[in-house]
């Protein structure tokens, strides 16, 4: 075990995961928005369609099954005979990946055309099969990050995911350009995208051997004759693994019912194969969107839902009450602030990142997501760290359950509108029954009925300087000559003040303590300022 590994080093490789995981989630949502200006909202089509069936497979066991490892092998640390133990259950996991990836790949690259039928294009069956290798990276993957971080080496985790998005995101978009301006397939383009997914996992896996030769000597296992149980460690591998990620997964289960769902039944309905294309492509705009709208959500449940796991189990002080308030509070302020912000500023957002200002009120509808998964994120990792996870499943089971029965009931009369208000409003449910649960552990006030008062009064401030500033603006519209190049003009100038002006009126009013801001990733600075601005004369 690295000599590092005390308390000290654990928060330094927490803040390196931290940081990784958001430029990971950056370039995750930023190279959609150059890729669909390259193949057009068709082509954004195609390529969303496959998406969430090569990442259900990635999130699930490089990321819910390494950390997974990382608990049992730390767990196990404290076991007599440590080493045996640790040997065996990397073993058993590893071999069960193999199984579950042999699994996935079969049913991905042999099942490529029914389920090509199934979601009513027949033509995305090679990207299917394309996407399918990237299954076979899995067991040692999720082995290597699960190993390392059960030493305590969070930098090799930190760098292999980095540079598996870069050579992602830049396979992506180097095959869409040599895609288009040679053969002009956006079938083969979106192939090429799918491509550079399982090319950038076989980068991490490479880069990570080769931290494991440097790191781990004795590295893989060693052979043995002793029989041991199995299934105890296939059990609690996999439900940690699914417990760890089924905020992440819940996504991703969306977006399939959307791939299912939303073209087909526009073409039962009558509409254009093409037109059904473009509409779905535009409506995948909201995805990328919502990523970033996401973001510090997600940043809380990496930095600060570990402190709330290690202080519930303190039998003394106010334990995790603070740290679940603070999550809460802040995951709600931010949340707000970015479905709001891209609501106001949705026309010049739309036009700025994506050419068009089509389908304006289904993305108004579609970014209200993030208000309800800012709290999902963060509540279903709190209550992870409590080890309660049974009651988070079913709710999200269900969560997942009705979003197939709003799209099947609501596509057919709205189109894609009614996929957007089915996900926002099955969204916000799944976030009050986790608030109301958490609250019924807890028995704690998440917050005073004062920070409510102050968010609204933010929000209206926010709401009304971009409003008063949008007027004044287009007072000068028309001095551009193209209307893409003034939509990134008004749209920078409006989300920096808006921006501005809401945390402006946040660090004013105190809504986060200068103390609480400093827990917070990248809080520093709204501490510092927040300080300036409340000073005494």
């Amino acid at each position: 075990m690295s000599n590092s590994f005390g308390m000290k080093g654990y928060m330094k490789g927490a803040l390196l995961l931290t940081i990784s995981a958001i430029i990971v989630k950056i370039l995750s949502a930023f190279y959609r928005v150059p890729f669909q200006n390259l193949v057009g909202d068709a082509g954004f089509y195609i390529y969303q369609q496959v998406y969430p069936f090569i990442s259900f497979f990635v999130v699930w066991t490089s990321g819910g099954f390494a950390v997974a490892i990382s608990k049992m092998l730390a767990d196990a640390e404290l076991s007599p005979n440590a080493e045996w133990k640790k040997y065996i259950i990397s073993q058993t996991v590893f071999l069960y990946l193999v199984a579950l990836s042999l699994f996935f790949f079969s049913f991905l690259f042999l099942g490529a055309d029914l389920l090509a039928i199934l979601m009513g294009d027949e033509q995305l069956s090679p990207l299917l099969r394309t996407g399918s290798f990237v299954t076979l990276f899995m067991p040692l993957l999720a082995i290597l990050k699960g190993t390392f971080q059960s030493q305590g080496e969070m930098a090799p985790v930190a760098n292999a995911q980095v540079f598996e998005q870069l050579i992602r995101v830049t396979t992506i978009l180097a095959g869409a350009i040599f895609v288009m301006f040679t053969s002009g397939s956006l079938y083969l383009a979106g192939n090429m995208a799918v491509l550079g997914t399982v090319i950038g996992e076989v980068a991490g896996v490479l880069l990570l051997l080769y931290y494991a030769k440097k790191t781990f000597p004795s590295f893989p296992f060693q052979k043995t004759k002793s029989a041991v149980k199995k299934w105890p460690i296939v059990k609690e591998a996999t439900l940690l693994s699914l417990s760890i990620s089924m905020s992440s997964l819940l996504l991703l289960s969306f977006q399939l019912i959307d791939s299912f769902t939303v073209y087909s039944l526009m073409i039962e309905n009558g509409i254009d194969s093409q037109l059904a294309k473009e509409t779905k492509g535009i409506y995948d705009r909201g995805q990328p969107l919502v990523q970033l709208g996401i973001l510090i959500a997600s940043s809380l449940s990496i930095a600060i839902v570990p402190l709330v796991a290690v202080q519930s189990k303190k039998n003394t002080g106010r334990g995790a009450k603070p740290f679940i308030q603070l999550t809460y509070r802040t995951a709600l302020l931010f949340g707000v602030a970015s479905s709001l912000g891209l609501i106001i500023v949705m026309p010049y957002v739309n036009e700025m990142l994506f050419e068009t200002n089509s389908l304006q009120n289904v993305l108004t509808v579609y970014v209200l997501q993030i208000i309800p998964l800012s709290i999902i994120l963060t509540f279903t990792a709190i209550l992870q760290g409590m080890g309660k996870l049974k009651v988070p499943f079913f709710i999200l089971a269900g969560a997942i359950c009705f979003k197939l029965i709003g799209n099947m009931a609501l596509v057919p009369f709205m189109n894609v509108l009614g996929s957007a208000v089915t996900s926002s409003t099955v969204l916000f449910i799944a976030a009050t029954l986790l608030i109301l649960y958490l609250k019924k552990l807890t028995f704690i006030q998440l917050a005073p009925l004062n920070y409510y008062i102050k968010l609204i009064g933010a929000s209206t401030v926010m709401t009304f300087a971009v409003f008063l500033l949008d007027g004044f603006l287009q007072m000068k519209s028309g001095i551009f000559a193209n209307s893409r190049v003034e939509a990134v003009c008004f749209g920078t100038i409006l989300i920096a003040t808006g921006a501005f002006v809401f945390l402006t009126f946040v660090a004013k009013s105190r809504m986060l303590s200068e103390k609480e801001w400093f827990l917070i990733p990248f809080g520093r600075r709204m501490a510092v300022y927040q300080l300036l601005l409340n000073k005494r004369k």
